[in-house]
């Protein structure tokens, strides 16, 4: 009966190997404020750092060198949405920190950037969502408002 199970789980493996190798790569675009403010409810973010897509935001005193960050979160067992949300989030901390490193109370001109093209949008991000793993890039400006 061992021979006959080696012979059964090889042959599953062949079979499957083609289904495995093609990867999915679905593009969303996502509500980016509804992710920052329960960012914010939760903690994750502190509030005293503002977020803005590009175009919003209005006058700034001061800005500093464009930042980019690039987040995956693992997908496994989660909607793309909520993988999604969750590596939005990621990246929003680290922009954050950068922000509050350069003495910052602002991100502005955030936009989407994966694979280092833009997705611009006044209201939306841009998330890569796999069978197994999901991404957000961003780059954006820490800013004194």
């Amino acid at each position: 009966m061992p021979h006959y199970r080696k012979i059964v789980l090889t042959t599953a493996a062949v079979l499957l190997f083609p289904l495995a190798s093609q990867a999915r790569n679905s593009v969303l675009h996502l509500d980016f404020q509804s992710v920052v403010d329960a960012a914010i409810a939760d903690g994750q973010l502190d509030g005293t750092v503002k977020f803005y897509l590009k175009g919003k935001g209005g006058a700034v005193k001061k800005t500093f060198p464009e930042a980019v960050s690039n987040k995956k979160t693992n997908a496994f067992n989660k909607t793309d949405e909520e993988a999604c949300a969750w590596a939005l989030r990621s990246v929003l901390i680290s922009f954050q920190e950068n922000a509050k490193k350069h003495g910052a109370n602002a991100v502005v001109n955030l936009v989407s950037y994966y694979k280092k093209n833009e997705y611009k949008s006044a209201t939306q991000y841009e998330c890569h969502a796999g069978a197994m793993v999901a991404g957000v890039a961003m780059k954006g400006n820490a800013a004194v408002r």
